[in-house]
Parts: C-alpha cells; sequence; structure tokens
C-alpha cells in the first residue's frame, strides 16, 4: 500500500466538509479532503436553494456546492474523489484505508458524511426527484406556495413538515401508512386541527404521477384496497434520515438513531483528535447553513487541538 500523511484529513464534502477545508486550509493545515460517493451532498440533489444567506435570488445547489470546492482548493485543500472504507482510531496517527487500497495516515480526522433520506424506494420517486419529490420542506416547501402537495409519513418529521406546508400551501394530503400518527400528541393535535390539512389512515404510495414539466398527482391505496389519485404538485418524502456513520460506528459514540454524539457545544467526539460536523451528527436542524457553521466549528477545535499536540 502506498502511505502519505496529513496533519488534517477531512472525511466528506457538502456545506460542512467545503466549510471545514477552507477554515483548516486557511490555518495552514494543508488539508486533504475525500468527498465520497455524493461529491457535494445533499445539496447537489436540490435545484434551487433560496434560503442560502448572500444570494437574493436564490442559487442552484451543484452550484453552491462547486463555488465552495473552488474556495477550498483556492486556500490549498487537496480535494480528492474517493470514500473511506476503514479507519484505525487507537492509533496515532490515525490510520485511515481509502477505497480499500490507498493508506493515510492523519494527526485529526473531521468527519462530514453526511446523512441520506429515506424514500419509499419507487421507480416514480426515482423519475421524479427534483421534479416535484423532495424529502425536505424547509428548503424547497417556498417553491409551491398556494398549491397542493402531499407528505408522507407518520411520524414528528413528517407531521412538522405537513403543518409548515400547510402555512404555505393551498392543501396538504399527509399519507399516513398505520391507523394512527406515530408523533408526539401535541403534534398530533396540531395536525388535526389544522384545516388544509388532510390525513389519509391506513395508506400506502403506489406511485407517483407526472409528465415532463414535473409532478402532477399520487397514487395511493387505502387498507380496503381502495386506490385513488391525489392531484398534487409537489410530493414530500418525510420517514427520516439514515446517517452515513458505517464506517464509523465501531469506535464513536453515536446515539440511538446513529448519528455521532459530540460534546455539548462542540464538534468533539468520545475519541480526541477525532471531529464530527453537518448532518452526520445533527438529527433536528439538518440546513445547509448550520452544516456550514459546524464546519467552522469542527476546523477551529481541530487547529487548537493540533496546537497543543505539538
Amino acid at each position: 500500500m502506498n502511505t502519505e500523511h496529513t496533519s488534517c484529513l477531512i472525511i466528506g464534502s457538502g456545506p460542512a466538509g467545503y466549510t471545514a477545508a477552507i477554515y483548516a486550509a486557511r490555518a495552514n493545515l494543508q488539508p486533504i479532503l475525500y468527498e465520497g460517493i455524493e461529491p457535494g451532498g445533499q445539496l447537489t440533489t436540490t435545484t434551487r436553494i433560496e434560503n442560502f444567506p448572500g444570494f437574493p435570488a436564490g442559487i442552484e445547489g451543484n452550484e453552491l456546492m462547486e463555488r465552495m470546492k473552488q474556495q477550498a482548493e483556492h486556500f490549498g485543500t487537496q480535494v480528492r474523489f474517493g470514500t473511506i472504507t476503514a479507519v484505525e482510531s487507537k492509533q496515532r496517527p490515525f490510520q485511515v484505508t481509502v477505497d480499500g487500497n490507498h493508506l493515510l495516515t492523519a494527526d485529526t480526522l473531521i468527519i462530514a458524511t453526511g446523512a441520506t433520506a429515506k424514500y419509499l424506494g419507487l421507480e416514480s420517486e426515482s423519475q421524479f426527484k427534483g421534479m416535484g419529490v423532495s424529502a425536505c420542506a424547509t428548503c424547497d416547501g417556498f417553491f409551491y406556495r398556494n398549491q397542493v402537495v402531499a407528505v408522507v409519513g407518520g411520524g414528528d418529521t413528517a407531521c412538522e413538515e405537513a403543518t409548515y406546508l400547510a402555512s404555505i400551501c393551498k392543501t396538504v394530503h399527509l399519507i399516513v401508512r398505520k391507523p394512527h400518527l406515530r408523533a408526539s400528541k401535541a403534534m398530533q393535535k396540531r395536525v388535526l386541527s389544522t384545516p388544509n390539512l388532510e390525513v389519509h389512515f391506513e395508506s400506502v404510495t403506489q406511485e407517483i404521477v407526472g409528465d415532463a414539466s414535473g409532478v402532477t398527482g399520487v397514487r395511493i391505496r387505502n387498507e380496503q384496497g381502495l386506490e385513488e389519485t391525489l392531484a398534487i404538485t409537489g410530493f414530500f418524502v418525510a420517514i427520516g434520515h439514515r446517517p452515513n456513520t458505517a464506517a464509523f460506528a465501531d469506535f464513536l459514540e453515536l446515539n440511538e438513531e446513529g448519528y455521532i454524539r459530540t460534546s455539548p457545544g462542540s464538534t468533539r467526539t468520545n475519541i480526541p483528535g477525532i471531529f464530527a460536523a453537518g448532518d452526520v451528527q445533527d438529527p433536528h436542524v439538518r440546513q445547509a447553513i448550520t452544516a456550514a457553521g459546524s464546519g467552522c466549528a469542527a476546523a477551529l477545535e481541530c487547529e487548537r487541538y493540533l496546537l497543543n499536540l505539538h
């Protein structure tokens, strides 16, 4: 195996990884960043972003990520395509394997591998992703103002997204597989008392319908086998996220949902020298701006750690 060393290895791209890289590079840490299987992260699957500060007219997700990447490279970050397949955390420096065949040693690690939205797995869902199918109402809901949309899911996240959308959309259909909501009692009460929010219990999404312009409807089937097609322009999947932590589960502390635990008000993990930023340690907010902020914090904490190390 080929071996090289870096003082700061950043695992994962997206707002957290690229921001960490910008700060680490400006601190002369000469970071190496591996982009992972989805360079740019989840934002590359989003069309237009209108809530990231500094862009009054909005910006395409791919363009924002490309600009962050270029800025990181401008200050000296080595951005590479590749996936971390193993980490030996008990040794110092850490030993990291990339794509199963390249060995790297690092004094510090910043993990910014993000979280992946869970989807239903329908072919039509993939077909219309970015054309009416979304996994983030906060990100994309504005585009469906005064329109009719659907949300699938029955937990707190689904109910939060449905009530948020109900505040800006004409009608919201909440498609729930079970005969009840799994959300908290307070959230259930809010959902059931929202006049323009219609709940379809014991219903399963069969197919998302659309044309070249995007989503036009969703076909659902209830417990009795009866099918109906709801006319909608937006379909929001709110069945949870899966943090990308498989490579770190053996040595980092994770919460019940699999997110990396960090010290309160910090990006430090249970292992000194390893930091976590962005959605991989954030089960609640999961926004580009908060991910970028935690990427900044991780790089600053990484710099302080290295100063104390030498």
